[in-house]
């Protein structure tokens, strides 16, 4: 059984992937359950991989530690003591709009945490690392798809530029030290469990409750919403996928390539919940984009990713899920 770390584990994506990965691993499974939201929420997750009040696992393949990455000497021990074969970095301060209010809450974890992580992966040598990027790297490029050979040093967020300073540094220890890595730029995942801050999520609570949504750009926006199963499934597939190049790195696109507007969005959201919208239109926010659309051939060729959770489906779900947590009859 491979030895896996996973930093931000008590997450969205981390919590998920954990679930799938600790079936067949053993998972030392890392997070700092910072209030950027709802701890009780990130608790919930916990509790349904098994862990308690007190980070004790029922699953002997699970070991949980609240632990912050950006601190290094911890960091350092962890690696030591656990000897992992892979390692997976999800913990990040998330959050475009949060970016552009609060920057300083960017260094900490996207930056100096990342660095800690790479630090630790050369010096242990860890097989594969795999981390988290995002597709606010893009920033305004003007383009109807977004590949991964496009320059992307034009970020319109902290947030986007902390996660392009993660390929850059990434970049760095694989062509310095052969550390094979791969990022992975996650287009607007959603799901159950998934994150309060997120559009889809807030709407959701806001129709049902009669509140009004808050509406950017008229709606005459998209985004290349990608369901959690399939975020799962993809950085799964890349796990095993360790570059094998001169310089070990890769970056990969994990979307959909179904860019959703808005409008439709709400539409569907209103038909599951079976509430009429109220809402509030405002101008595009700084630090938005128009529209996103991965470009997901790279990744589909290479190990074998294929979405398949449709929009209707997958939001369908989600109010499902949402309904049932919340006790909502």
């Amino acid at each position: 059984m491979n030895k896996i770390l996973i930093t931000g584990a008590a997450g969205f994506i981390g919590f998920h992937l954990t679930k799938k990965l600790m079936k067949d691993n053993v998972i030392v499974a890392i997070d700092n359950i910072n209030n950027y939201y709802s701890k009780s929420l990130k608790y919930a997750r916990l509790n349904l991989l098994g862990v308690d009040s007190n980070y004790n696992s029922i699953s002997e393949n699970l070991k949980f530690i609240n632990l912050d990455i950006s601190k290094s000497k911890l960091i350092d021990k962890l690696f030591d003591y656990y000897d992992f074969d892979y390692v997976i970095n999800l913990a990040a301060q998330a959050g475009v709009r949060h970016s552009i209010n609060k920057p300083l809450d960017y260094i900490d974890s996207n930056i100096k945490g990342f660095l800690n992580i790479l630090e630790a992966s050369k010096k242990y040598k860890i097989k594969h690392l795999i981390y988290a990027s995002s597709s606010s790297v893009y920033g305004g490029l003007n383009t109807d798809l977004f590949s991964e050979n496009l320059n992307v040093d034009k970020p319109i967020s902290i947030y986007a530029a902390s996660k392009k300073a993660n390929e850059l540094m990434a970049h760095t220890y694989s062509s310095l030290f052969k550390l094979p890595t791969t990022g992975l730029r996650f287009f607007t995942v959603y799901g159950p469990w998934g994150r309060p801050d997120m559009a889809y999520y807030k709407f959701t609570e806001n129709i049902i409750n009669g509140k009004t949504i808050e509406v950017y750009n008229q709606g005459n926006m998209y985004r290349d919403f990608t369901y959690i199963d399939d975020i799962v499934d993809g950085i799964v597939k890349s796990l095993d996928f360790i570059p094998k190049k001169e310089v070990p790195y890769s970056i990969y696109n994990i979307g959909n390539n179904k860019p959703i507007k808005l409008n439709y969005f709400i539409e569907l959201l209103e038909k599951y919940t079976n509430k009429k919208a109220k809402i509030n239109y405002k101008e595009i926010q700084k630090g938005d984009l128009i529209k996103t659309n991965a470009d997901i051939n790279l990744i589909t060729n290479e190990i074998g990713y294929n979405p398949k959770v449709t929009i209707e489906d997958g939001l369908k779900y989600f109010v499902e899920w949402y309904k049932s947590y919340y006790n909502i009859i």
